[in-house]
């Protein structure tokens, strides 16, 4: 690529490295991206090329459309594909990896934050199985605006840097149009990661890889000494991952497939597929069409993410006692429950602790869940609930046909307020910083799906700038912020979405 001076930190100036693929040829396929053909500019993302440090008009460049669309690499940095396991639906898988996703490389910002440029849709690997390595476009984009969304609600994620497109067809449910997400992390490593060298006895590649990943991400635990330090380790993942889901609950969101390969050893949300928003308050929501059983539902992501914190903690039983990984594992359930509440008493604008809380919480989404409140609408009404009017004079009754069962709660409610003499003056406001107006629904998402399959990019930027201020009530924005019109046919989302 030629350096083009006049665009201030041009992509030349990038500070490269491998990354990961230093490791060597036992963690990775060292592989190009295959070229997608004839390709074009879908969307980009300013904000995440101010974190990689190159100026936004470089995606104007010849050259970045190359990059995103998997036609070109980093020069001498070689691009590579890693190699994982994972338990898929509670089953184990001894080899997945990287079947569709190639990272370019890694990049180190000024502020020396370094992130993986990852290509997603950039074809076959040697972990594709029997897949073609592409990625669709409806996919692509779920997971542009998705992954946006939650950083935008202050939820730990992949970033989402661009998307480019092709009329190359692929071959799902049926024929759609070939698309690569550039989407970049600290790190893509997995529990299934670690399940990959455990299983097959290859323990020094299983010590290897904690070394990287604490000398990289949890710098702080090279003063603990061994074997404590990779129990420290284990113990800040299950923290972490207890803490991600508990931010998930709080705001409805669910993943869909939680499997152990797509458990992030840094809390990130990783990898997604058929997520969904909840919109009808349902515990028991799930949003991947394919999972018959309800396993990975609503209700049961807390669950299911310390079954996968068990499960990584196996494959480090080489490296910490089951005794001692016990013991870490006991970390989860307090970390879920504290930063849960938290998340929760800022929902309903209680600022102090009362042992009661949780049952408060808990009752109020049975009857959410038995009127088929909307999750977002309604706490984002309930910040109107004056503690001053009577107890029948509010707007948030509206959402219930069986009044008496909020009315119910809503005393209790009132009540607990009046404890901590929280006003609504201060309150209100309050409420409304934690509680978003605009999440990410699927009928929205589909719209601009649906506008770009036609060549229509508008939908997308407007959802998109929608999304980066998710708390902020936008003038001219009120159907973004709506259940689906009546009518409007539901949407089903499996694994290739």
């Amino acid at each position: 690529m030629s350096s083009v001076a006049s665009l201030g930190r041009p992509l030349e100036s990038l500070r490269l490295g491998p990354g990961y693929s230093a490791l060597g040829e036992r963690f990775i396929e060292l592989r190009d991206p295959s070229p997608l053909p004839d390709p074009y500019l879908i969307a980009f993302n300013p904000e995440v090329a101010a974190l990689l440090d190159f100026d936004p008009r470089e995606a104007q460049r010849p050259e970045f459309l190359r990059l995103v669309a998997g036609n070109a690499r980093f020069g001498p940095i070689p691009s590579f594909a890693a190699v994982y396991a994972g338990h898929q639906f509670g089953s184990f898988v001894p080899q997945l990896g990287d079947g569709r996703a190639i990272t370019l490389g890694e990049i180190e910002n000024g502020a020396g934050a370094r992130y993986e440029w990852q290509l997603k849709g950039a074809g076959m690997t040697a972990f594709s199985r029997f897949g073609d390595g592409r990625a669709v476009l409806r996919s692509t984009i779920r997971e542009y605006l998705a992954s946006e969304a939650l950083h935008h609600l202050g939820i730990p994620t992949t970033r989402a840097l661009a998307i480019a497109g092709s009329d190359e067809p692929v071959y799902r449910e049926s024929v759609e149009t070939a698309a690569v997400l550039s989407r970049v992390a600290p790190s893509h490593v997995r529990f299934g990661s670690f399940e990959f060298f455990h299983y097959r006895g290859r323990f020094a590649e299983v010590k290897e890889l904690a070394d990287y990943t604490i000398t990289r991400f949890y710098p702080e635990l090279l003063d603990v000494p061994e074997p404590e330090r990779y129990a420290t380790l284990l113990r800040e993942i299950v923290e972490r991952t207890a803490q991600l889901v508990a931010r998930w609950q709080a705001v409805g969101f669910a993943h869909g497939v939680l499997n152990t390969d797509n458990m992030s050893v840094l809390g990130l949300t990783l990898d997604y597929g058929p997520y969904g928003f909840i919109e009808t308050y349902d515990a028991h929501f799930v949003c991947n069409h394919s999972d018959d059983a309800g396993r990975y539902a609503f209700d049961r992501q807390p669950g299911i993410a310390l079954w996968n914190c068990r499960a990584l903690a196996a494959a480090l039983e080489s490296l910490v006692s089951k005794e001692r990984a016990d013991e870490v594992l006991t970390a989860y359930e307090p970390a879920y429950r504290d930063a849960y509440l938290t998340l929760m008493r800022g929902k309903l604008g209680l600022r102090e602790v009362r042992d009661a809380d949780a049952a408060l919480i808990e009752d109020l989404f049975d009857v959410m869940e038995a009127a088929h409140a909307d999750f977002s609408t309604f706490f984002r009404a309930l910040s109107q609930l004056s503690v001053t009017s009577t107890p029948y004079d509010d707007v948030v009754a509206n959402f219930f046909q069986n009044r008496a069962q909020w009315y119910e709660w809503q005393q209790r409610y009132r009540e607990r307020l009046a404890a901590e003499s929280a006003g609504d003056v201060a309150r209100g406001p309050a409420m409304l910083r934690v509680n978003p107006l605009y999440v990410l629904r699927n009928h929205l998402a589909q719209a601009a799906i649906e506008a770009a399959q036609l060549r229509d990019y508008s939908e997308l930027e407007r959802l998109h700038a929608v999304l980066r201020a998710p708390f902020d009530e936008q003038p001219g924005c009120e159907r973004y912020a709506s259940a689906p019109p009546i009518g409007t046919a539901a949407i089903e989302v499996s694994c290739s979405s």
